[in-house]
């Protein structure tokens, strides 16, 4: 039987933090907190995809080599959602016209995109 995904999970300086401003972003519940074996702090969003957040001591260098694509909900439009996303802690790295996309980095530079709705 192959493998599934269980969690997306996401180096971090401060987890709940990041976990707050994913949570808020994806209309997420409240995040659960969880200890591992050597009392490191965990911060899980359950949801769909579920995402981890862990935490790491250094800082994030270079560009992720996997991203979230994200886009509005039903009745939302992309202008209206990258605005709400900077609102929340995003930053816009690239909005060119030849793409549909945007790119934004959360509040610890992590790059997503926000596409137009499908």
């Amino acid at each position: 039987m192959p493998s599934r995904v269980i969690a997306v999970v996401v180096d971090s300086a401060r987890p709940a933090e990041l976990a707050a401003f994913w949570r808020d972003a994806l209309g997420y519940p409240a995040p659960r907190h969880w200890r591992d074996a050597d009392g490191a702090e965990y911060v899980q969003l359950d949801g769909s995809p579920p995402l981890l957040f862990q935490p790491v001591p250094e800082a994030k260098a270079g560009k992720n080599r996997l991203h979230l694509d994200l886009a509005p909900g039903e009745g939302g439009d992309q202008d209206t959602e990258v605005r709400r996303l900077v609102g929340l802690g995003a930053t816009v790295l690239s909005d060119e016209s030849r793409h549909p996309w945007v790119v934004l980095a959360d509040p610890e530079g992590n790059e997503f995109c926000v596409l137009p709705p499908p």
